[in-house]
């Protein structure tokens, strides 16, 4: 059996449209959904349990991601196994082209759909930003910035292996070989991204205080191992887009902007050593 597990914290606004799409078309006896809503002072809990006994909903007192998800293993009662964001939207068939791909190979341990980013309501740097961003070879591979991942029951002993990191999907990502993890194209789903430029840094500000974390965990880690795998943007990363679409000049300046904008905004934060506060973006769950 599928299990999906979704961490929620204060997502009433947009559970249900996820959880309408993960029942609608699928079989009643096909997945197992697990909703673990953590410190939520909101109607999460009810939002999801409205959708029927087809949704399980735990409640922990915690607001916390890593907790949830764990809490959330020890509820799920199959593989392959998803990790799906409360805050994303991705359907029953998308789920079955994820677990079909996982079947197919077995040197696949861990999959994530293609990421559809609507730009409607978007003020115009947010728009340029993605522009960019979406192109870059990182972001194209990485099964990060997705909302969703799948693994296998070996897949699953990889991640549960991993500390508690702000950039959860970025580790999880990288915990895998480019033969082990896959984006499966045919599947899809829907990130909204946020409108306005003050949210997208809020955002940005937080994948850099993230990456931080992250690297400082590679870096103990791999002491003496050689180089860790990465998904940092470079400047030849850039120079290689233009060179390809000389078009896109200004949108890589908004995002050369955005970038220093958001490592300015996090150097308190490392420098601080603070990787718990979570400047969530609100503006893409209206």
């Amino acid at each position: 059996m599928t299990s999906i597990v979704i961490p929620a914290h204060n997502e009433g606004r947009v559970i249900g449209r996820l959880l309408d799409a993960l029942l609608a078309d699928s079989p009643s006896s096909g997945t197992d959904i697990v909703v673990v809503c953590n410190g939520c002072t909101d109607d999460t809990a009810r939002v999801a349990g409205a959708r029927g006994d087809r949704v399980r909903v735990v409640e922990i007192p915690t607001p916390s991601k890593h907790t949830a998800l764990r809490v959330g293993d020890e509820h799920a009662r199959g593989f392959p196994r998803l990790y799906v964001d409360a805050d994303v939207v991705v359907g029953a068939a998308d789920v079955r082209a994820l677990t079909g791909a996982l079947a197919a190979d077995p040197d696949l341990l861990a999959a994530a759909p293609g990421r559809d980013i609507p730009p409607t309501g978007c003020a115009w740097p947010v728009r340029a930003y993605y522009r960019v961003w979406q192109r870059l070879p990182a972001v194209r591979e990485g099964l990060f910035g997705r909302g969703v991942i799948a693994v296998t029951e070996e897949g699953h002993k990889r991640i549960a292996a991993l500390p508690p990191l702000m950039a959860d999907d970025l580790a999880a990502s990288l915990a895998f070989g480019p033969g082990e993890r896959r984006v499966v194209e045919a599947a899809r789903v829907v990130v909204r991204p946020p409108r306005t430029w003050s949210d997208l840094i809020r955002r940005k500000v937080r994948a850099a205080t993230s990456s931080a974390e992250f690297e400082r965990f590679q870096a103990a880690r791999e002491a003496g191992a050689g180089a860790a795998p990465s998904a940092r943007t470079g400047a030849s990363d850039l120079r290689a887009l233009l060179r390809a679409d000389p078009e896109l000049l200004p949108a890589v300046l908004v995002f050369a902007a955005a970038a220093l904008a958001a490592r300015r905004g996090a150097r308190k934060a490392i420098r601080d050593q603070d990787f718990s506060t979570w400047l969530r973006d609100e503006s893409s769950r209206q």
